[in-house]
């Protein structure tokens, strides 16, 4: 990450400092170097997804930092990373593909049970992604810390806010751990900084400036600094093979100017470099230059630097390797941490539930540094305010009401007229389906009743005996017989019941059906004698 072998070959420079040494002033943080380093220890259950606290360290970690630096009077500054560029997606890939490789390894550890050698793995695939940043985003929010994400890289925002004019909002000095910062002119970055609040500072002024320290950038200006950076492999395009940083200094520090040094690269090369390198050169130096950044003040996406008219017409006016374009509405939101950089989608939380979320991860936030101990100050630009812990329980609920009502007033997507209507429209969606729910039981219900008042339709049923022919007693009885299975198995049809009620039940009425097939056949038989012996009488009579 960053420029390959740049803070080693630049140790001259390097100086031990304390984070102390900002007290008052205002200072810009890398977010995701803090989230990246606190994901460490929960690498494991942010990959498996495992229930429990543990798996937020990653917040605990960077909170306490937060906390460190408000306890030496600082005020903070995060800065998120945004959507990716395209002229990045080759190293975003190979990311990719190692991180895939060892949390496959990682898996076959754990099913061994290596735990050990398992959670090693995992911390090499660990990546940070837009949701947990969005996580600590709604900390942030009810901490009052000033944050901002930047519509591509985070580094050339840190850049912006350091080199402006405006004391109210610079920021003096960077916290991160990308070497990148100084290609892309932050005036002071602190790196590895610890626990404690000790770290390693370069002063960019300092480099150039200095005539005694070897290696000497005396001669140097921003852009040879900026060309030997990228000759050096940066993460916008690879070094050509045989060149590392020694070796581009030298050409640098030897040609000072940038089309020298790629002629002569070409000349001592020759087919090992690659025949779009100097276009491609030429696209990574206007990375660091040009950078898409959002302007605070004036709630838009503008370049870090103008553009000047012989790049442009360099590059055909293609200035897409440096991110499509955003509209001023969609980098605000994306500034305010509401819409996902990468997707472009709103983030599934609603601003009722921010502060009930927040509140619920900072109690979880412990360290040496307490909110009591912490500096509280509010932004004017950003309007946020602080709520100190010697406050009254009142007056917290009172300030956390009004962050409330001020984050729905920011919010570029929805007030509050807008979340009562959809929640409306939830509802009303719901409905039906409740409505149809009971029209389908009341249905049921009814089709049940109709189906156990079929044997008592029966018409065969309601005929008297009287009005049945003797002849005709064995087919109706048979008929009766018949009518009575099929209906039977018309109830197993459609009474949803358990299937021993369906088998029991019909055999039931079957079995009722043949005993009155019975009965009425011995009936049948009775009066078919007695007819016959009236008709002997009524001969023998006659006779």
């Amino acid at each position: 990450m960053g420029i390959q072998g740049l803070l080693r070959f630049m140790k001259p420079y390097v100086e031990p400092v304390h984070i102390k040494k900002y007290a008052g002033k205002r200072v810009g943080i890398d977010a995701y170097g803090w989230l990246h380093k606190g994901a460490y220890s929960c690498s494991m259950e942010l990959y498996l997804n495992s229930e429990g606290d543990k798996k937020l360290q990653y917040l605990n970690y960077f909170m306490h930092r937060i906390n460190m630096l408000r306890h030496y009077k600082i005020t903070p500054v995060v800065v998120f990373d945004g959507g990716n560029l395209p002229c990045k997606s080759a190293t975003e890939g190979e990311r990719h593909k190692r991180r895939k490789t060892n949390r496959d390894q990682a898996m076959l550890k754990l099913k061994e049970g290596n735990v050990t050698g398992a959670i090693e793995l995992f911390q090499r695939a660990v990546s940070v992604t837009p949701s947990m940043a969005h996580q600590l985003i709604q900390i942030l929010k009810s901490e009052n810390i000033e944050f901002v994400v930047a519509p591509y890289e985070a580094d050339a925002q840190l850049a912006y806010l350091s080199n402006l004019e405006d004391e109210k909002n610079e920021i003096v000095a960077v916290i991160s751990e990308d070497s990148d910062l100084l290609a892309y002119g932050c005036s002071s970055v602190l790196f590895k900084m610890d626990a404690h609040g000790n770290g390693q500072e370069v002063v960019l002024d300092h480099v150039f400036s200095n005539v005694t320290r070897v290696p000497s950038f005396r001669h140097f200006n921003k852009d040879l600094f900026i060309g030997m950076c990228v000759l050096a492999g940066c993460d916008f395009l690879p070094s050509v093979p045989g060149i590392g940083i020694t070796r581009a200094y030298n050409l640098v520090s030897k040609y000072r100017n940038l089309d020298r040094v790629l002629s002569m690269l070409k000349f001592e090369k020759g087919d090992q470099m690659p025949e779009d390198y100097t276009k491609s050169f030429r696209e990574a130096v206007a990375v660091f230059n040009h950078a898409r950044i959002y302007d605070v003040s004036l709630k838009r996406a503008k370049h870090l630097k103008p553009i000047p008219e012989e790049l442009l017409q360099f590059l055909d006016e293609e200035l897409d390797f440096l991110g499509p374009e955003i509209l001023p509405s969609l980098a605000t939101s994306i500034a305010q941490g509401n819409i996902d950089p990468c997707t472009m989608e709103a983030f599934n939380v609603f601003p009722s539930t921010v502060n009930h979320v927040s509140t619920a991860n900072i109690k979880k936030i412990s360290g040496p540094f307490s909110r009591q101990e912490a500096f509280t100050q509010a932004s004017k630009d950003s309007n946020v305010f602080a709520i100190s812990s010697s406050k009254s329980r009142k007056e917290a609920t009172v300030a956390e009401t009004k962050q409330t009502s001020d984050e729905q007033q920011q919010c570029p997507f929805m007030d509050e007229s807008e979340c009562l209507e959809e929640a409306v429209s939830l509802q009303n969606m719901l409905r039906p389906s409740i409505s149809t729910g009971k029209m389908v039981g009341e249905e049921k219900n009814r089709q049940q009743k109709e189906v156990l008042k079929v044997p008592d339709n029966n018409p065969f049923r309601k005929r008297k005996l009287e009005e049945i022919e003797p002849d005709e007693m064995d087919s109706v009885t048979k008929v009766v017989s018949e009518v009575t299975e099929v209906e039977s198995l018309e109830v197993i049809c459609t009474i949803p019941e358990s299937q021993k009620s369906v088998e029991s039940k019909p055999v039931k009425r079957i079995e009722l059906k043949r005993v009155t097939k019975e009965n009425k056949v011995k009936r049948s038989n009775s009066l078919t004698s007695e007819n016959k012996k009236n008709t002997i009488l009524n001969f023998f009579s006659r006779v």
